[in-house]
């Protein structure tokens, strides 16, 4: 599958202008970035978002640098939020039950993925996506992270997904996305609450990097319009990564597999036609 730089692959059904009208001014964004003792990060990936961005929420899973000074100090008006359990899973979400924008984007704190990249996965949701997913292997994308046995992986999962979704997916395990606010409904996100935050509970199923695959599945189930978005991966600029290829494979593999018996509604059911290619223009 080979896709101008400048242009998104779509995955799904085409627009239905009736879906997203937005008014003459632009839509209201949101960026949701998960952190845990990211105090020298931060400061890169905060410089580096573009004008336009609304509200950024930093989603800290109780870091004992100083990450949460940090945000406040480089960003004044960032919006902090405690999450309520342990991993990026259900620090998403729990970011994503506050974010007040009409587009909510998920970005790395750990300086990998791009913030000047926002513009082109803006320009794929006001084309007409749903749901706007990076890819690091579709053309225009890279990745100087990935490792043979994490891409091996990969490749293995999101073959799996596509063959067991009818999706066609080419970079299931990454987790730049960006999405309008209305999609919350299909991803059905566990947020918890004061009590488990105070309780310390360990990691619930969705509370770890598998939050990614569910996000996905979950957004194909309900038949959204999806585009495939590229996007360039750096690696992580200081500490060490918290991932782990075989045990969060597994937990991925175990998504792959659970969530085909999980109830789910379908908003919408033709999938036949493409969304128009963007310009070089909006996509940033």
């Amino acid at each position: 599958m080979s896709h101008p730089a400048s242009a998104v692959s779509v995955l799904d059904r085409p627009a239905d202008p009736s879906q997203h009208s937005t008014p003459a001014a632009r839509p209201t964004l949101s960026v949701v970035i998960p952190t845990l003792n990211e105090e020298q990060n931060l400061p890169h990936v905060l410089a580096g978002l573009p004008a336009g961005v609304d509200e950024v929420i930093v989603v800290d899973g109780h870091s004992t640098d100083d990450t949460v000074g940090v945000a406040r100090r480089l960003r004044p008006d960032v919006r902090i939020v405690m999450q309520t359990r342990r991993g990026k899973g259900n620090a998403l979400a729990s970011g994503f039950a506050v974010a007040s924008g009409e587009i909510i984007v998920m970005l790395d704190a750990d300086g990998s993925t791009d913030p000047r990249e926002i513009p082109r996965f803006v320009a794929a949701l006001l084309a007409g996506a749903d749901f706007a997913k990076g890819s690091r292997f579709v053309a225009g994308g890279h990745s100087d992270d990935i490792t043979p046995v994490r891409r091996l992986g990969n490749r293995f999962l999101n073959r799996l997904v596509n063959l067991a979704y009818r999706t066609r997916y080419t970079d299931l395990c990454y987790g730049y996305n960006a999405f309008w606010r209305s999609c919350l409904q299909d991803m059905q996100l566990d947020v918890g609450g004061a009590a488990e935050r105070q309780a310390d509970q360990a990691m619930r199923w969705g509370d770890g990097f598998e939050i990614e695959t569910i996000i996905n599945v979950r957004v194909a189930r309900a038949g959204l319009r999806i585009a495939e978005v590229p996007s360039y991966e750096r690696p992580r600029l200081h500490g060490a990564s918290n991932l782990s290829a075989v045990s969060d494979g597994l937990r991925v593999l175990r998504c792959i597999a659970s969530e085909r018996f999980r109830p789910t509604r379908r908003r919408r059911a033709d999938q036949t036609r493409a969304l128009p290619e963007l310009s070089p223009a909006l996509s940033g």
